[in-house]
């Protein structure tokens, strides 16, 4: 179900930055407020996505035990969709991790510094931020995403995924014409 954007959404994603910050501070590079809930006018899951950012992830277990101590649950090694790299490809690969039982519900991504997928979430968070039109288009067809597929993620993500790539790709344009580079992390 969406739900129209909340101020809330922002403080909320501070706090558990926060938490993820103290128990695991040394491991991380950045924290960033990601996905629909970090663009301010945009409907959202009420989901708070999270990207965190490290050096490598050939050896996360120094940012992994201070999270499972902190009570985040460990997914596990996935890797991202875009359809013009191979499946499994290390610019795509990522630990997924969630909240802490009883928690705040919040996907958690950790991402390889100068990888594809770490750009991709940020650009396309930027992009979404400082183009109204196509914030509001991308809404409309998560609204009908959602209303198709009411009690199908498989279905909702389905219909996103194709028009995720088609964004990225004029958030591409804007940021070669803006020199475009991430804001600073909020701390």
């Amino acid at each position: 179900m969406l739900l129209p954007y909340r101020e809330s959404w922002a403080d909320e994603f501070t706090e558990i930055a926060r938490r993820i910050r103290a128990a695991a501070g040394p491991a991380i590079l950045r924290i960033d407020h990601i996905g629909s809930t970090a663009v301010p006018g945009l409907s959202a899951k009420d989901v708070i996505d999270i990207q965190v950012t490290v050096p490598t992830l050939d050896d996360v277990t120094e940012l992994t035990r201070p999270l499972w101590q902190a009570g985040f649950r460990q997914g596990a090694f996935e890797y991202d969709v875009y359809h013009a790299l191979p499946e499994q490809s290390a610019e795509l690969r990522k630990l997924y991790l969630r909240e802490p039982l009883g928690g705040r519900r919040t996907h958690i991504h950790v991402r390889e510094a100068g990888r594809f997928n770490a750009r991709f979430a940020l650009l396309f968070r930027d992009y979404l931020r400082a183009h109204a039109p196509a914030r509001q288009e991308y809404e409309l067809l998560k609204t009908r995403a959602a209303t198709v597929f009411p009690d199908s993620i498989e279905g909702y993500l389905y219909l996103k995924e194709p028009v995720f790539h088609l964004i990225y790709q004029a958030a591409e344009c804007w940021a070669s014409q803006m020199r475009w580079a991430p804001a600073p992390e909020v701390r």
